[in-house]
């Protein structure tokens, strides 16, 4: 297998033109990756009515699906704007017959793509300040299969997925610079059930500023602690503390904005508290691509 550190570029059409007819739909004026979620938008709609695709080519597909879409919030376009995309790339799917030319193209390229995108193993998905490095290589230990580095003053955090097999579970590892032992941690983010959407100053150029005010965020306390392997230490940490977050924090992570920040805080006794940031990203895009190593 094939090991790449290039980013992941949301302009380089792995999965090549769905067809001529669908990238110049009307309405999408917003080029670059507002035109690669269209397509892949409109290849995944097309292949839930008229299964095109091997499923592990859907999934790959979604993955990139995903990561346009994250990419089209982040050059500017509203969130609005972002579902009128879909939106439209849905009814242009629903007027295509199943046995349509252009779909059965775009068919056997996303087949043709796929089969070459199995032979990469690492991935990096940048964002605004951070990135999430991703691995779906088979390994024998638990190792970091998505992973974010975060820096809090003079302590230091990993943050992602971790296990032997893709794709992991939810784990903060941290080192602390003076051996602080945290009884606990939680993971702080926006309750999208009570916002309209994410929470995003002009001027919020630090991650601390992309989370709403307290009564619109909700917490998800971590499940375990235990002192931290030697594999998922930060570099040159001897030692630190493991926590796990529970599966649904996964799900939660996932439905937010790419431009958004999550936190994590690392609680000790006498009410104090640490607290490292965590930007959100391609996180969606990146579970996907190391998922796809079970498969």
């Amino acid at each position: 297998m094939r090991d790449t550190r290039d980013k992941a570029r949301p302009a380089s059409r792995w999965l090549g033109l769905v067809g001529a007819a669908l990238v110049a739909a009307p309405g999408v004026a917003h080029a670059g990756a507002a035109d690669l979620y269209f397509e892949r938008t409109v290849l995944l709609a097309a292949d839930e009515r008229c299964d095109l695709l091997a499923p592990e080519a859907g999934a790959a597909l979604a993955a990139g699906a995903a990561q346009a879409r994250g990419a089209a919030l982040r050059e500017g376009l509203s969130e609005r704007a972002v579902k009128s995309v879909e939106a439209r790339a849905r009814a242009e799917a629903r007027r295509l017959a199943c046995d349509a030319p252009e779909l059965a193209r775009a068919a056997r390229r996303a087949a043709d793509a796929y089969r070459g995108f199995t032979h990469i193993v690492r991935m990096t998905y940048p964002g605004d300040q951070a990135v999430w490095r991703a691995d779906r290589a088979v390994a024998r230990n638990i190792r970091w299969r998505l992973a974010q580095d975060a820096a809090f003053g003079r302590d230091r955090m990993i943050f992602g997925l971790a296990g032997k097999d893709a794709p992991g579970a939810l784990m903060a590892v941290a080192a602390f610079h003076d051996g602080a032992r945290p009884y606990g941690a939680r993971l702080v983010l926006r309750d999208t059930g009570r916002t309209l959407g994410p929470h995003l100053p002009d001027s919020a150029k630090a991650l601390s500023a992309r989370l709403p005010p307290e009564p619109r965020r909700r917490a998800y306390l971590a499940e375990a602690r235990s002192p931290a392997g030697a594999d998922l230490l930060p570099r040159d940490a001897r030692s630190g503390w493991a926590f796990r977050f529970p599966a649904e924090a996964v799900s939660a992570l996932e439905g937010l904005d790419p431009r958004e920040a999550v936190a994590v805080q690392f609680l000790f006794t006498g009410d104090r508290v640490r607290t490292a940031y965590v930007e959100v990203g391609d996180f969606a895009a990146a579970r996907a691509f190391v998922q796809m190593a079970g498969r």
